[in-house]
């Protein structure tokens, strides 16, 4: 049995989830009307399922693969298992960007799949981080605790700002504003799948390019120093990947948190803390995770839906404090 084979569950779940995901909905679609479209014929449930819920589905596991893969190299690089893009404030930061862009028309320019969203939600993502790796390089050190309450206020401080916004937006806009807030994928087609690649799979490939060096890195600067890992490098090159991949997320998803918590650490229960496997187990966890919560949020109160980005703070929130509680 090779080490790569320890992914093929995940990837079977992975597999899994996107076989049945399309097919979940508040409308049947049926198989007939399906391959009659594939065949050349506009059929309504063809449209449904390749125009609405396919899209929808590649983009919650794109960016639940990212958010993961984000996880798992910040809880490497703080050596702290409650480090994410939204305990770090990362995601709130991409969130503020994001929403600047979309609530101000002055702001707002589209270049194909590219837009001022992606790049103001970059922009607050680096800031984010900016300000955590200067909290964590400070003279003499600072706990971890402290750099959680640093990303948590940060992410607070950016929520509080889009609330204050919000207050000026038009009534007619607000309910999509508000949809957006709560992360959702339910404006998802194929021009958001392609903005969320744009910035997303640069972020990945960062990321799972850094895996090997993450290792020694995991137990610690000195030892990885000994290594021959050039700690200051690796570190940029994590900040950069996960601030593209929060930032891909935020830009077309809204807030969504604790899939960078969830799939990290129950793809380390699988197949152990080996970062070569851990990162693309993420990848397939976290796909996997946020494409399932969001099927489960259409089907559950059908034909309305739950937000994506509701159902994954239910299942993280008890994790964070059960693993805050071991912490401590």
């Amino acid at each position: 049995m090779t080490k790569y084979a320890k992914i093929l569950p995940v990837l079977g779940l992975f597999l899994l989830i996107l076989a049945i995901s399309p097919w979940i909905g508040a409308e049947k679609v049926d198989w007939n009307a399906i391959r009659a479209f594939v065949a050349g014929e506009k059929t309504p449930d063809g449209l449904i399922f390749f125009q609405i819920r396919l899209p929808r589905v590649l983009l919650g596991l794109v960016a639940g693969g990212a958010l993961a893969m984000a996880g798992a190299a910040l809880q490497v690089m703080f050596r702290n298992p409650l480090a994410e893009p939204w305990t770090l404030g990362i995601a709130g930061g991409a969130s503020l960007g994001a929403f600047c862009a979309r609530v101000c028309p002055c702001l707002w320019m589209a270049l194909g799949p590219f837009n001022t969203s992606q790049a103001l939600a970059l922009l607050g993502a680096g800031a984010a981080v900016g300000l955590v790796l200067a909290l964590a390089r400070r003279p003499g050190g600072t706990g971890v605790q402290t750099l959680l309450l640093a990303g948590v206020t940060i992410g607070v401080v950016c929520g509080g700002i889009i609330m204050v916004a919000g207050g000026f937006i038009a009534p007619d806009k607000l309910a999509g504003f508000h949809r957006w807030l709560l992360g959702g994928l339910d404006a998802a087609d194929w021009r958001s799948v392609g903005a969320l690649a744009l910035l997303a799979v640069p972020g990945m490939i960062i990321l799972g390019a850094a895996a090997r060096d993450c290792n020694p890195l995991s137990l610690g600067e000195e030892m990885a120093a000994g290594q021959g890992v050039e700690v200051p490098l690796l570190r940029r090159r994590i900040a950069i990947g996960a601030g593209l991949a929060s930032a891909g997320v935020a830009a077309v998803a809204g807030p969504v948190g604790f899939i960078g918590l969830l799939a990290p650490h129950a793809v380390r229960r699988l197949i152990g803390p080996d970062m070569c496997l851990v990162m693309p187990g993420s990848f397939l966890m976290g796909g996997a995770l946020l494409a399932a919560c969001d099927a489960l949020g259409r089907w559950a109160a059908a034909p309305l839906e739950v937000p994506v980005g509701a159902l994954t703070a239910v299942l993280g929130g008890p994790l964070f404090l059960a693993l805050l509680a071991r912490q401590r």
